[in-house]
């Protein structure tokens, strides 16, 4: 969204694809407080506030996914799911990221059925009972802290002999009655039969199999990038990210760019992915304008 509102002050005839608004900050992000201009606001909110900017230009916006992108001699092509084919002469990638799975038996199969992947969409259907967050990161400890409001019990499951997540979260979690910490702990399956009932999982450090006994299991072990589309005009780094120049996010293939959680920088923030957006449409925008300048000679 940043990107688009960057485009349209620029004069940039402008489309957006997209199969929804808010991505990861919508579905995952229950507080924030590190958003400068808010000491605290939920992901909606705050997404509801820039899609409100965003609005304000009338972009024209359609809801699809992007398939596979093309290299024309001149632009590119966009193929969608919904056989929809748009060109354009430059074109930003900010497809950001797909929650990692577990990579278990059944995982599938239990999915809306007990497991989940987003916190603020599916937490409050557990009101009073027992539930596991996988990941012991910020994420894991921010979905346990929102859930510890709502469930009768939480377990934070991470593999790690220690938890990733910053002092500040541990403080939080660490006052909290009703949520425990278990580490070094491998997940091996899930049990159930319609719904979920419990997890079992392997205590690394004895190597004892221990089962808890929940009726949901949410999922918080990182994502990983959405960059299938743009294989062949892009460089990929060992876990699919879009290699990208530093400065402009311009990709090796001219005119493509790639920003916010796709692309292969080292932070993960809202803020660095709107300062990405905004700095590649000037970067696109130089561009675009160099192409012009060789039109006309």
């Amino acid at each position: 969204m940043t990107a688009g509102i960057y485009a349209a002050r620029q004069g940039l005839n402008t489309l957006m694809i997209t199969k929804d608004f808010g991505g990861q900050m919508g579905r995952k992000a229950v507080a924030i407080e590190n958003y400068p201009g808010f000491l605290k606001i939920s992901g909606k909110e705050l997404i509801d506030r820039f899609k409100k900017h965003f609005q304000k230009y009338k972009i024209p916006v359609v809801f699809d996914a992007v398939v596979k992108i093309k290299k024309l001699q001149r632009g590119f092509l966009v193929l969608t799911e919904e056989k929809r084919r748009f060109r354009a002469l430059s074109v930003i990638i900010a497809s950001g990221a797909e929650p990692r799975s577990l990579k278990i038996p059944d995982e599938k199969k239990y999915i809306g059925r007990g497991l989940s992947y987003c916190v603020v969409c599916d937490g409050p259907l557990f009101k009073g009972k027992r539930v596991a967050v996988i990941g012991g990161g910020n994420s894991g400890f921010e979905a346990a802290y929102f859930l510890s409001k709502i469930a009768r019990k939480v377990y934070i499951l991470e593999g790690a002999s220690e938890v990733r997540a910053d002092a500040e979260n541990r403080e939080r979690i660490r006052r909290l009655k009703n949520v425990k910490v278990i580490t070094n702990a491998l997940i091996e399956r899930i049990k159930g039969d319609q719904f979920i009932k419990g997890i079992i999982y392997r205590d690394k450090s004895t190597n004892e199999q221990k089962e808890l006994s929940v009726e949901g299991v949410f999922v918080e072990i990182g994502s990983q990038p959405a960059t299938s589309f743009a294989k062949g005009l892009v460089d990929l780094t060992p876990r699919g990210e879009i290699k990208v120049d530093s400065e402009t996010y311009q990709t090796r293939t001219p005119g493509l760019f790639a920003v916010g959680d796709c692309n292969e920088g080292a932070f993960r923030q809202i803020i660095t992915a709107c300062g990405e957006g905004a700095k590649a449409v000037l970067a696109a925008h130089q561009y675009l304008q160099k192409l012009t300048l060789k039109r006309k000679r």
